[in-house]
């Protein structure tokens, strides 16, 4: 009984310091850690390419645009999910958006195309040499940037290959 009254202050100390004092570490009033319009549409594009969602990707896509990002930023983001979800997805991914972009295109939109993405030595021997395997493989030629997607998208065909 004796410990329990010398203990007593310093529970109350305690518990008065729990109810008086405002805990919000992830409850911060400012706008300062919001995402911008254009972040949340690249994070929506990545997740909805990752999950395969391509309907709804392309309305992403077309959001995305109308928040500010360029053409360049989406397609290289595009390019750059093959390394967490895949080749197939995002191929996916730069298949609706080159329809997304040509739709646009069509009706009269003029997108930013943005900063051109360089990377050096990407088609260095690597690209020929992957090239040539794939042709082994499909035993058919392979086109230097593949079709379609090797065109619009040129670091996802060295990627690929």
């Amino acid at each position: 009984m004796k410990s329990l009254t010398r203990c007593l202050p310093w529970l109350l100390f305690c518990l008065f310091l729990l109810t008086t004092k405002n805990m919000n570490a992830q409850n911060q009033s400012s706008n300062q850690n919001l995402l911008s319009l254009q972040e949340q549409a690249l994070v929506n594009i990545s997740a909805l390419t990752a999950t395969g969602n391509i309907e709804q990707l392309k309305i992403q896509l077309h959001g995305g645009l109308d928040a500010g990002l360029t053409i360049n930023e989406i397609k290289e983001a595009l390019v750059q999910l093959y390394a967490y979800c895949g080749f197939p997805r995002s191929l996916n991914g730069i298949n609706a958006f080159m329809a997304v972009c040509e739709a646009r295109k069509s009706k009269g939109i003029a997108d930013k195309t943005g900063k051109e993405i360089f990377v050096s030595n990407i088609k260095g021997d690597n690209y020929e040499r992957g090239r040539k395997v794939l042709e082994t493989l499909t035993k058919t030629p392979q086109s230097k940037p593949a079709p379609g997607f090797g065109v619009f998208a040129p670091r996802a065909d060295a990627f690929l290959k």
